[in-house]
C-alpha cells in the first residue's frame, strides 16, 4: 500500500487542522492505521492508531482530548483532527499501515510497514 500524507500548514496556537492520509490497495480495510510525528532533533513518537475496523483507537497522551483520528474505509482514507494546538505540536506528521486481522489500535512505530512521506505542522505562539 501507498499512502499520502496532506493538511499540514501553519496555524495559530489554538488553532485546529486536519491532516489526510490517503491509501492506495485494494485492501485498504483490512489494515490498521496510525499518525506519528518527529519534532527537528527529537526521535519519532506516536501520536494517535485506529484498528481497522475504526472500532479501537488509542493517542499518546499529549493529544488526548484535543486529537481525534478517522478513518473512511470506502475512501481509503485515514484523518487527524487537530484542536487546540500547542507549539510543542510542531512536528513533521506521518501516517503509517499496517495489514493487520487482529483488530485493535497499533501504538509501536515498530508494527507499521508502511509509511507515508509526512506533512509538516508547525504551530506559532
Amino acid at each position: 500500500v501507498q499512502l499520502q500524507a496532506s493538511g499540514g500548514g501553519l496555524v495559530q496556537a489554538g488553532g485546529s487542522l486536519r491532516l489526510s492520509c490517503a491509501a492506495s490497495g485494494r485492501t485498504f480495510s483490512s489494515y490498521a492505521m496510525g499518525w506519528f510525528r518527529q519534532a527537528p532533533g527529537k526521535e519519532r513518537q506516536f501520536v494517535a492508531a485506529i484498528s481497522w475496523s475504526g472500532g479501537s483507537r488509542d493517542y499518546a497522551h499529549s493529544v488526548k482530548g484535543r486529537f481525534a483520528i478517522f478513518r473512511d474505509n470506502a475512501k481509503k482514507m485515514v484523518y487527524l483532527h487537530m484542536n487546540s494546538l500547542k507549539p510543542e505540536d510542531t512536528a513533521v506528521y506521518y501516517c503509517a499501515a499496517v495489514d493487520s486481522t487482529s483488530d485493535y489500535a497499533r501504538v509501536s512505530g515498530y508494527e507499521y510497514d508502511y509509511w507515508g512521506q509526512g506533512t509538516l505542522v508547525t504551530v506559532s505562539s
